[in-house]
């Protein structure tokens, strides 16, 4: 019986031989290959048994030619070395006839990027069907072992990313990670949360499965609690999703032209700069880009061949800059950044327990779940509870809510902040629980 399977992904050589071999065979003014190649693996189970399994590999050779201010993009899916020219040929086709970009940027140069290797654990890579069905069989039997009905997914992957251009630029790093997500319910009561880390092994699948198991139950025959503005414990897979809608919306070009919460305004309502270099929130937050953090390990580069390195975001609630693309860092006359993630958000020794203990009053959040925009402008996002909410009184856990909706400015939300936990790994985001002194819920929903 197989226990363990190599991954199918191309060398580091491999790729920057393509690469190289695409950009000799380019007959356009300059050319851009990027290149990714990866296998991903997933078990989904309900209701304490599995559902699906599912495995892929994909490969993908996207190809960019320039003639001039001209450019088209193709790719393919193919390693035969003739549908390789033929994407070569359609994309130089395609871009002749292409209008001028009027944001078009030169090619970047080649690059000095940070003189570390992104974390790949051959582990996860080789993570066989039957191990993972394994694990699985762990929490689905905690699960029926419990009387609760345990729903989720363990899943695992392994990438390579290349790019290289005609001007010299060469890039190529492998990564891997995995990601535990589970759902426990009994009668009215459910619980949701997830773990996501560079190794298979590092996920706290047990421990974690427990918890939740625990947190399902306490989650029972939840009481009412009036809508209006409450302190706030979220736990930090709840406030994932909060942060990241405030990274995304730190971009540059949309507050220097009056489109962003980090928007200044003159007296006749018109965009005069952006608000970097200002206290808007407590001074608790500190945040950074940190693709070198242990937790994460992320690539040296993004997928134009900007350099992925450290970058201090947000200090001591001070926000420090913005995201510029290489088209706005050009006309502003500043150094082009690249995107706000891989995030990491500085938290404290003290464990949520802590942050309820030291609450006279409040509500404890578990999940943040279906948050969309009310007004971009302003940052004001709506939302709901779900899978465990819970009334705080004395420093204890008194008892479950129904869940509420919410409508709440991020940035008001964020200079309330006078709390924190120790870090955990969401998906991308490494972040804390947060307390916060005050946010507005909306309304009662009826979900569970």
């Amino acid at each position: 019986m197989t226990v363990a399977t190599a991954p199918n992904l191309l060398s580091e050589d491999e790729a920057l031989s393509l690469i190289e071999t695409v950009i000799q065979q380019s007959e356009a003014e300059d050319v851009f290959v990027s290149l990714s190649n990866s296998e991903e693996a997933l078990t989904r189970y309900s209701e304490n048994q599995i559902t699906q399994n599912v495995s892929s590999t994909k490969f993908t050779l996207s190809i960019t030619s320039y003639f001039g201010k001209r450019s088209a993009t193709t790719s393919t899916t193919e390693l035969d070395p003739e549908a390789i020219k033929a994407t070569i040929k359609r994309s130089e086709e395609l871009a002749t006839i292409a209008p001028e970009d009027p944001e078009w940027v030169p090619l970047l140069e080649p690059q000095t990027y940070e003189n570390r290797i992104p974390a790949f654990d051959q582990a996860t890579a080789c993570f066989s069907p039957l191990q993972r069905g394994e694990r699985v069989q762990t929490i689905c039997k905690m699960s029926q072992d419990a009387n609760v009905e345990g729903s989720g997914t363990l899943s695992s992957e392994a990438e390579l990313l290349a790019i290289g251009n005609s001007l010299g630029l060469r890039a190529c790093n492998r990564l891997t990670s995995a990601d535990f997500g589970f759902t426990a319910k009994i009668d009215k009561g459910s619980a949701w949360s997830k773990r996501s880390a560079i190794s298979i092994q590092d996920l706290p699948i047990e421990s974690l499965t427990e918890t939740i198991i625990n947190r399902a139950y306490s989650a029972r025959n939840p009481r009412e609690v009036q809508p209006g503005v409450y302190p706030v414990i979220f736990d930090g897979a709840a406030f994932a999703e909060l942060l990241m809608w405030v990274m995304f919306n730190l971009d540059a070009r949309a507050a220097d032209e009056g489109r962003s919460f980090m928007s200044r305004m003159d007296e006749q309502g018109k965009p005069a700069g952006n608000r970097v270099g200002e206290a808007m929130f407590s001074p608790l937050v500190n945040v950074q880009r940190d693709p070198a953090h242990p937790l994460i390990g992320d690539s040296t580069f993004f997928a134009d061949g900007l350099k992925k390195d450290n970058l201090s975001v947000i200090k001591d609630g001070v926000p420090q800059t913005l995201s510029y693309s290489r088209y706005w860092a050009a006309q502003q006359g500043v150094e082009a950044n690249g995107a706000m993630y891989p995030v990491v958000m500085a938290g404290s020794p003290q464990s949520l327990a802590d942050l309820i203990a030291q609450t006279e009053r409040g509500i404890l959040v578990s999940r943040a779940w279906y948050v969309r925009y009310v007004n971009p402008r302003t940052l004001e996002v709506t939302g709901m509870t779900r899978d465990g909410t819970f009334w705080i009184e004395d420093g204890k856990i008194a008892y479950p809510i129904k869940n509420l909706r919410f409508n709440q400015r991020l940035p008001e939300l964020f200079a309330e902040v006078d709390g924190l936990s120790q870090v955990e790994r969401y998906g991308s985001v490494v972040v804390p629980g947060v307390r916060v002194k005050a946010f507005n819920f909306s309304s009662i929903t009826d979900s569970i």
